[in-house]
């Protein structure tokens, strides 16, 4: 078959005669168009000759009218010019009415001016000129005597003619004192582009005065381009005004000045309305005469294909009928679900090629069969009820194949009438079996949800967007006391106190307006009437889209953790108290301890002195005063102890270079160096270590730190002390010592008090206090203490303060 047969719808080729007729009609419009075209060329190029002659007139009356006014303008100048030439330099002043009425018959010059070479105007026709300067650089180069020059054009004539523009003309002068001066006249632009327009009466024509260099120096109002600004201006002297496609234009050069010229351009768009008017009703005829020509072509080619409509129509109309048998063969194959017809009886008259996978059977094998038999004995009874000849309109059952009974399939029929009595069914089933599981898998999901949700401890709710309740846990109904079926469909508001639900409600809106989660606290109301304290989580459930469709809410009671929290402040202002009473008791008791002690050691002193003579005597005296020393040293520990934790210690900071400090304290172990054989490294910056201090307090830490190095160094070693600012900002002062060093785990505990080292409890003395009251030194200072194992052995202890304090005192 062509392919012609087998698209009707494609558009034939036609007959030879009817192309031959339409060749015909398309050559002799081409024709028409192409003489007409060719008329409207010819014309447009005789009209465009006919403008530039125009033109070329135009530009010759005004280049005559400029001449004529531009040499009158020439002779005031030179007139003036004698007269300054002649006049004595003390009397130039009187110039200006000279100048005034030399220029009076002539409005083309507006003002007349006498100027050095410096610009300062010596005589003016204009009054208060005189004793200005001209800036002579931005108007021209100045002419020799006797020579005339026209200069730029100027936006602004000041000083002379302030807010006017106007075009310089110079004349060198030859002053009566020989030196050379300039005369300046000022022409009125506006009055040289009126005399240009008195002399165009064209519509759309425009003229300009140009300079050599393609100034423009005066144009008509309508001109393309403005005076003051240029024109390209080419080697032999033509101007190109490359704006003006639309244009011609005419130029003529002034006889008497032909560093000037006159442009007159003429706009075609204006000047040739005449050839436009006859181009139109040119192409009116040409378009009328080609319609005509169309028209009979139409009417010849219309004709010759007559012939043919009745046979192409008849061909088309059994291709078609053809085609779509055959697209319906091809849809039904195509189709997944399974497609059947049976007759009254139920018998199968037509399946498709999907029964195959179904039933296992092939189509031609199913014909004739009943669909009742092909059904599962479970889902037969069904079938038939959907065949019977009673049951009217589109039945549909969910059915199985007899050998696949673990699949489903939904079976629609529908019965085929003819003469108001059944004559057949049609119908179609789809395999559900696995939308069938998905159901179920959607619903033991569900339910397992809605059985984590209500068996949460904690009270949970689901709202929509309107915050209104759609369903709430166990937990929820047992808190609020209220059925959960009472509870959907209302909102906080409906059963909340009003100053509770406010809180609610005001959080709701947050969440469903900025999506997202929020916490917060919340007094809540129970069903047996108590309040508890409850933190309360709400999260936004959005859309596919990210919007918010609603929100889940979350309680959690905390009212005990709350009690506990409560509980543990009062305890810890109970301790305290406690350990404020029990600062204070030591420090009572050590005032009282010192009394008794100062007697003993006073009295173990007397009898050392005078059992001097007794060995065994002044020995028992010894022992009696080294005690007393170390009980007078622990109760001092011990004030110390009481006056810094107390509210009576005051640290009196000053603003206090600490170097000195350092060194005082150095100076003072001196001895205990010596007698150990112990060397001190003393290395401090050479810039200040200031810091706001108080200076007793912190010698006192720096000689505590260092009697501990010196306690635990062996004989002979180093011990070394550093001084500089950190990073921080933080003065910091380190003795680093060569003793046995800090275990680790207890690097921490020696600043506790009465805490010793393990590695340092060899009877050498020590109550454990000096570590823990330099440490609280420090931390009022606001600064911190810190220990650490050195590198090679042996222990660093590390002091740092801020270096500007706080206020100067601190309590």
């Amino acid at each position: 078959m062509n392919t012609q047969a087998a698209n009707p719808r494609r558009r034939r080729p036609r007959p030879l005669t009817a192309r031959l007729v339409i060749g015909g009609g398309a050559a002799l419009v081409a024709l028409l168009l192409a003489v007409t075209g060719a008329i409207a060329a010819y014309e447009y190029g005789e009209a465009r000759d006919v403008q530039l002659d125009r033109a070329e007139l135009l530009a010759r009356m005004v280049e005559e009218h400029a001449t004529h006014e531009l040499e009158d303008a020439g002779r005031v100048l030179a007139a003036a010019a004698d007269v300054a030439s002649r006049m004595p330099v003390e009397r130039h002043a009187e110039l200006g009415t000279a100048f005034a009425q030399i220029a009076a018959g002539q409005p083309l010059v507006a003002a007349t001016v006498l100027v050095d070479s410096r610009g300062l105007v010596l005589a003016s026709s204009v009054p208060g000129a005189r004793g200005r300067t001209i800036e002579l650089a931005r108007i021209s180069r100045l002419p020799a005597p006797g020579q005339l020059d026209y200069g730029g054009y100027l936006a602004d004539a000041s000083p002379v003619l302030p807010a006017r523009a106007a075009v310089p003309v110079l004349r060198g002068v030859l002053a009566a004192d020989g030196r050379p001066l300039t005369l300046v006249g000022l022409l009125d632009p506006a009055e040289l582009a009126r005399l240009q327009r008195h002399a165009l009466e064209d519509p759309g024509t425009s003229a300009m005065l140009v300079r050599r260099d393609g100034l423009v120096l005066s144009a008509t109002p309508a001109a393309v381009v403005a005076a003051g600004e240029r024109i390209a201006a080419g080697e032999d002297g033509r101007f190109t005004v490359d704006d003006l496609p639309q244009h011609v234009t005419a130029a003529r050069t002034l006889a008497s000045q032909p560093e000037l010229t006159v442009l007159v351009t003429r706009d075609l768009d204006v000047a040739l309305a005449t050839w436009r008017r006859m181009v139109a009703w040119l192409a009116a005829g040409a378009a009328a005469a080609a319609a005509l020509i169309a028209a009979m072509t139409f009417v010849a080619e219309r004709s010759v294909r007559a012939r043919e409509a009745a046979r192409r129509q008849r061909d088309a109309a059994q291709l078609a009928v053809a085609l779509r048998e055959r697209e319906l063969s091809v849809i039904v194959k195509s189709v997944q679900e399974l497609i059947f017809r049976t007759d009254a009886e139920g018998r199968l008259t037509f399946v498709n090629a999907r029964w195959l996978a179904a039933t296992g059977q092939p189509g031609e094998r199913l014909l004739g069969q009943a669909l009742v038999d092909l059904m599962a004995p479970s889902s037969r009874e069904a079938v038939a009820a959907l065949l019977a000849p009673s049951a009217s309109g589109s039945r549909a059952a969910q059915v199985s194949f007899a050998g696949t009974e673990q699949r489903l399939f939904d079976l629609a029929v529908s019965p085929l009438i003819e003469g108001g009595r059944v004559v057949g069914h049609a119908g179609s089933a789809v395999d559900v079996t696995e939308r069938c599981a998905a159901q179920r898998e959607l619903q033991e999901q569900l339910a397992l949800s809605a059985l984590m949700l209500d068996t949460m401890p904690l009270p949970v709710a689901l709202m929509d967007r309107e915050a209104a309740y759609v369903t709430v846990n166990r937990a929820w109904e047992q808190q609020s006391g209220i059925p959960r079926e009472d509870l959907v469909g209302k909102r906080a508001s409906d059963y909340l106190l009003p100053a509770e639900a406010e809180v609610h409600e005001r959080h709701n809106r947050e969440v469903l307006e900025r999506g997202g989660s929020l916490s917060y606290e919340s007094e809540v109301s129970q069903a047996d009437g108590t309040r508890r304290t409850m933190a309360v989580t709400k999260a936004a459930v959005t859309d596919a889209d990210g919007r918010p469709r609603g929100l889940i809410a979350a309680l959690t009671d905390i009212t005990e953790f709350r009690e506990a929290d409560r509980t543990m402040r009062e305890a810890r202002d109970i301790a305290e108290e406690a350990s404020r009473a029990k600062s204070e008791f030591i420090a009572n008791i050590s005032h009282e301890l010192r009394t008794p002690l100062q007697a003993i050691i006073g009295f173990s002193e007397l009898g050392m002195v005078r059992g001097r003579a007794h060995e065994r005597l002044a020995s028992m005296f010894g022992d009696i005063h080294a005690a007393g020393q170390r009980m007078l040293a622990l109760v001092n520990d011990l004030l110390d102890v009481s006056k810094i934790e107390s509210t009576v210690g005051t640290f009196h900071l000053e603003r206090t270079d600490l170097r000195p400090l350092v060194r005082e304290v150095a100076r003072e172990i001196d001895p205990l160096l010596a007698r150990r054989r112990l060397h001190l490294d003393l290395a401090l910056s050479e810039g200040p270590l200031v810091a706001k201090v108080d200076p007793m307090r912190f010698q006192q830490v720096v000689r505590n730190v260092l009697a501990n190095a010196v306690r635990f160094s062996p004989d002979g070693e180093t011990i070394t002390v550093r001084g500089d600012v950190d990073a921080r900002n933080q003065i910091v002062v380190a003795v680093r010592d060569h003793g046995p060093g800090i275990p680790p785990g207890e690097l921490e505990k020696i600043f506790e008090a009465f805490v010793q080292s393990s590695k340092t409890k060899d009877g050498s003395g020590g109550t454990g206090l000096g570590l823990a009251i330099c440490r609280k030194i420090v931390e009022a200072h606001g600064g911190s203490i810190q220990a650490e194992n050195a590198d090679g052995g042996g222990s660093r202890f590390t002091i740092a303060v801020p270096a500007r304090g706080f206020a100067d005192t601190v309590v």
